[in-house]
Order: structure tokens, then sequence, then C-alpha cells
């Protein structure tokens, strides 16, 4: 007994470490939030900054620690937080805009970050961070260890959370900060210098996110995209504290990393052995995952929708638009064969985005998880192909594909389900979970990719006949997006997507039109994953990995959140710039124009149809009304008025 007892203490002491770090990531959340009203979806890719800027300083050019760290969090941090306010975001409260243009800003600053960070450092993970406390031990208290580094990551957490837990209720500047909150413009009207307030609030923030990147990056390689995650699955803690209690966020990460590392204890026998494992590492994930699920979930910018990304009418040259398309399309058909095995990806990652453009577009359901389902269509396609399902024979590549597209359609209710009470940054976070979960606990797991054989076996041979293939697919799911945003049905879409409210008034089954759409857009994105798998003959996790995920729902919101056209070309913008130029430059061009959406209405496609207009009252009418228009005769002009 006493022995299981040691052992349990020595895990809560461990736990303690990563647990205080979430613990900072969640005040660092709420703190921004309660300065400036923004939940900060880029805080995972400021603390990776800051971390590489800081191994940078100690490793490459021989800094100080000390110096080195004063210089990365008291002035790098801060300032990059004040830049991201002045360049981002003021301008977007400014004119007033809604949280979800925020909520797509942020997610173009972290991929932003993440591009600049590979563009300048490069992908490889580097295991040498510098720890900013040693993990000497210090104490041996009934003979259990307890290290510097867990002591002062404690009172680190506990000391920022105190501070501002006092500044904010016991100074001026809280109760200044609090009114900017409540009510920016009447805060003003009464003397109070709301963007000081913002600023200080963006840089504090900064300063808790380099605090966090540099704390968990001795405990980890570094590397571009893990560490943005692992940030971001500490949402989790903002979350359970509701954005608004430091109390509650400080109480949820430490729990979180006692029971993270007091799972490791748990080993169930037989097959369940490695699910156990996987959650074992991930809880955080899971947590996430329930966070966003439970009704306070909902709380998370539950009145906003999307940002109103819809481009402004049909242009002048819509033929010009489809046939610029094609010819991107059927170029390839003429490269190398190296240079046409980089294209094959261009056909599914289109279909991938097509089910953003659907789910986004179309019908205003925010999904940052798409990734997930392109993924449950490759892995299930290389399973089916590998006789790795129970009871089913190995299966030539077609009849795999299909079977794997139609498990994934009935998945789309893990998100579409949720999507029946929540909007905007609510159901963003809960798709993201989805995504990420799917991730961490499928794609990751060698239970589930070991042993795994992909061919083409019953496609036509070669990359250019498998290519033509895509294409036939690609056609056929064009003509299906094209279907759905026409007619009744398209109405119905278009007027969920407006107002949800009206339309359900209106006598719109909205949540089974939800439902509906959200399946429609798994089976899309299943087909996109399934193709890539079998284009590149292997099951390759990193591919739907949920950073990828917002890349390219950012490059969606770019194109254009409601062109089917401006996502094909996307795709073929995101696979040229990817294979034809140094790894980030994609990530950098998305992020950069993400970041500036609020103003450009419609994205690229958008940006062309102003271009090139149509004829006079074009862009203010729909289809129907353009026929209507023609049908029905003008009225008489009114009689002059004379004096």
């Amino acid at each position: 007994m006493t022995g299981t007892w040691d052992l349990t203490l020595d895990l809560v002491l461990a736990g303690l470490a990563v647990g205080s770090a979430a613990a900072l990531s969640g005040v660092g959340l709420v703190v921004t939030h309660r300065a400036t009203g923004v939940l900060n979806l880029a805080q995972g890719a400021q603390a990776m900054v800051i971390a590489y800027l800081l191994r940078d300083l100690v490793v490459v050019h021989d800094w100080p620690l000390a110096a080195a760290s004063a210089a990365c969090l008291l002035v790098a941090a801060p300032a990059l937080g004040v830049l991201l306010d002045l360049a981002v975001f003021r301008p977007l409260q400014r004119r007033g805009a809604g949280p979800a243009e925020t909520m797509v800003a942020g997610i173009g600053v972290f991929v932003l970050l993440i591009g600049a960070v590979v563009l300048v450092w490069g992908t490889a993970p580097y295991g040498d961070a510098p720890a900013l406390v040693s993990a000497t031990p210090v104490a041996h208290p009934g003979g259990h260890a307890l290290r510097l580094d867990t002591l002062v990551n404690l009172a680190v957490v506990l000391g920022v959370a105190g501070t501002v837990g006092a500044i904010t209720r016991w100074t001026a500047f809280g109760t200044r900060l609090r009114a900017v909150v409540d009510n920016r413009g009447l805060a003003q009207l009464a003397g109070v210098d709301a963007d000081l307030v913002s600023a200080t609030g963006w840089g504090f923030g900064s300063f808790v996110a380099g605090l966090v990147g540099v704390l968990l990056a001795p405990y980890l390689l570094l590397d571009p995209y893990g560490l943005p995650l692992l940030v971001m699955e500490t949402m989790a803690v903002a979350v359970a504290a509701r954005l608004r209690s430091l109390p509650i966020a400080v109480a949820t990460g430490l729990a979180l990393g006692v029971g993270q590392s007091l799972l490791t204890r748990l080993r169930p026998a037989g097959e369940l052995l490695p699910l156990a494992q996987a959650v074992q590492v991930n809880l955080f994930v899971v947590a996430l995952l329930v966070a966003a699920l439970l009704p306070w979930g909902r709380e998370v910018g539950e009145d906003t929708g999307p940002p109103d990304l819809r481009a402004p009418g049909p242009g002048r040259h819509p033929a010009a638009a489809r046939a610029a398309c094609a010819v991107l399309l059927l170029l390839p058909l003429g490269f190398r064969p190296t240079d046409l095995r980089h294209a094959l990806a261009v056909p599914a990652l289109a279909l991938v985005l097509l089910s953003v453009v659907v789910v986004t577009g179309y019908s205003g359901q925010v999904s940052l998880g798409q990734a997930g389902y392109a993924g449950i269509g490759g892995l299930g396609t290389a399973l089916l192909m590998s006789g790795r399902i129970g009871g089913v024979p190995a299966m030539p590549a077609v009849p795999a594909l299909v079977i794997a597209v139609a498990v994934a359609v009935p998945l789309g209710l893990l998100t579409g389900w949720p999507a029946i009470r929540r909007r905007g940054l609510a159901l963003a976070l809960v798709t993201f979970a989805v995504g990420t979960a799917l991730s961490r606990l499928v794609f990751d797991q060698s239970y589930a990719t070991t042993g795994l054989t992909v061919t083409r076996e019953g496609l036509p041979g070669g990359d250019k006949g498998y290519y033509l293939v895509e294409l036939l697919l690609l056609g056929a799911g064009l003509v299906l997006v094209r279907n759905l945003h026409r007619g009744r049905l398209g109405r119905a879409l278009t007027a969920m997507r407006d107002h949800q409210a009206g339309a359900s008034a209106a006598g719109v089954d909205v949540p089974r039109l939800k439902l509906l759409v959200f399946m429609a857009g798994a089976g899309l994105a299943a087909l996109g994953g399934g193709l890539m798998t079998l284009a590149v003959q292997a099951f390759d996790a990193d591919t739907f990995d949920p950073v990828r995920g917002l890349l390219w729902f950012a490059t969606v919101m770019v194109a254009g959140a409601d062109s089917a056209l401006g996502a094909v070309a996307a795709a073929a913008l995101l696979v040229g710039l990817d294979t034809g130029t140094t790894a980030g430059v994609s990530a950098v061009v998305v992020g950069v124009l993400a970041t500036a959406i609020g103003h450009l209405p419609g994205g690229l496609a958008g940006l062309f149809r102003r271009l090139t207009p149509g004829p006079p009252g074009a862009p203010t009418l729909t289809p129907l009304g353009l026929r209507l228009r023609r049908r029905v005769p003008p009225l008489p002009a009114a009689p002059e008025q004379r004096p």
C-alpha cells in the first residue's frame, strides 16, 4: 500500500510541471479575452515563435540564458502582441467587425507565424531547447523528488493569476479594462483610452504565450507544428473557465496535468491497451472535446455567425473563370512525370476545399475539422485495401475508396449534431476538437496505421491515368456542389447562412439541413483524403494534421468562402507554392491574406467579381431575381411634377 501511495505522489509531482504550463496558457487566453474580447486562436503560434527565438539566441548565437530570456519575454513577446493589435485586430475593432471575422483573422495570424518559422528555421525538430530553470531536485519530502522547475512553474502560474486577479479587481486600470470589454464606445466617451487598454492586454497575453512556449519547449521536440497544436489543446482550460474565471483556469490546468500523469498507471489488458495509451498522452485533447461539447461551451461566441465573405454578385466573365480553372486542371497532363506526380494532389485537395465551401460558404457553419474527415477517407481506404478490417478481405482501390467515403458520410454527425445548437466560434471549437481528436487518437497511433499496403489496383495505370480519374471525380464533386447551391435547397441554405432564426421562422428545417450539410462535407473531404492516399500510395498522418486543416480553412476564406471555382484555383495555387517554392511560403501568403480578410469581402473571388462587374443591377440580384426581372414588365415612369 505504501509503494502505491509513493508512486501516486511521484506522478502527481511530475504532472504539476506540465499542468502549470497548461494553466498558464489558460490564464493568458482568459486575460486576453477579458482585455480585448478576442479568443486568441494564435496563442500557440506566438508561443512557438518565442521558443524558437530563445533557442536561436542561446544555442546559435551564444547569448547568456538570462539576457536571452529577458529579450524574448520582456521585449519580443509583448512587442509581437502589440504589433498584432495595431496591424490586425484594432482595425477590425474600430470598424465594428464581429467575433467571427476576428476568428478568421486569428487563424490567419496562426498560419502566418507558422509559415514564417518554417521559412526562417525550417521544419526539422530541435531537441536542444534551453530550459529557463533546471530540473535539479531541491527537496525530498518523504523520499519523493521535488524538482526546481516544477516549483518555479507552479509559483509562476500562481503569481501571474494572483497578480492579474488583484489588478483587474482592485485597481483603476482593472475598472477601465472591464469598461472597454463591456462597451468600447461608451468607455471611450467616458475618457478611457481603449487603444491603450487593448494594447496592454495583447502585450501581456503575448508575454504569457511566450512564457508558455519556453516552459514547454524543453519537455518536447521543438518543431513548427507540434508546439502550436499542443498549446491550442490547452484551450480546454480557458473554455472550462468560460473565458472568465482565473481560479477555475488554474485549477483545471493543474488537474489535467496531474490527471495525464496519473493515467500512465492505467494498463488495461487486451486490445484496449493501445487506445488507453493514446488517451493517456492526449488527455488535453479529450478535455477540449468535452469542454466544447458541454452546455457552457455554447457561451463562447454563441450568438455569432461566420464573417460575411460572400462574393458580391456575379461578374461579367464567369465563363472566363471556368475556363481558367479548366486550364489549371488540364495543364499537368503535359508535365514531366516528376512534376505530374506533384500535381496529383491538386484535384484531391480541391475536393477537401470544396467541403469547406459547402459547410461554411454555403450554409454558414464554421468547420475547422475537415482535415479529420479527409483523414478518415485516407485511412479507411488504406485499411480496407490492406485487409485490416476484421472479417473483411483485402479489396482493390475503387471499392475501398467507395466504402471509406460511405462510412465517413454518417460520421459527419460528429460535428453536425453539435452544430444544431452552436454557431460561430463555439462551433469552430467543437469541429477543431473533433479533428484534433481524430488525428491524435487515431491517425497518429501505430495500432491504426501499422502494416498498411496501398496500391492503385483496379485503377488506370500510371500517374496520367490516375490524374484523369481524379479529374472525373472532381467534376462529379463540382456537380454535387452546384446542385446544393441551386433550386429550393440552395435557397434554404442561403437563408440559413444569412439569418438562421429567420430561416427557421420561414419554415426551413434548420437542424435537418445542418446535418445534411455536415454529412455532405464529410463525404467530399473523405473522397479527397482517399485520393490523396492513393496518389502517394501510402497513408501519411501528417497530411491530415489539424494545423494543416487550419491552413486549408484559411485558404478557402481567402479564395472566397462561397466560391467553388475559387476553391479549385486555391488548391492549384497551394500545391504549386508548396512544390515550387521554399517550405512555408504558402502558409505566409495565405496567412497575410487571411489577416486582411476583413477588408477583402468575398476573398479573392469577390475581388475578381468587383473588378469585372456585371450589368447594372446584377450584383444585387440572385439568378431567380434576374429571371423574374426579365418576366415582369417595368413600371411606367412617374409623370413629371410641374410647379
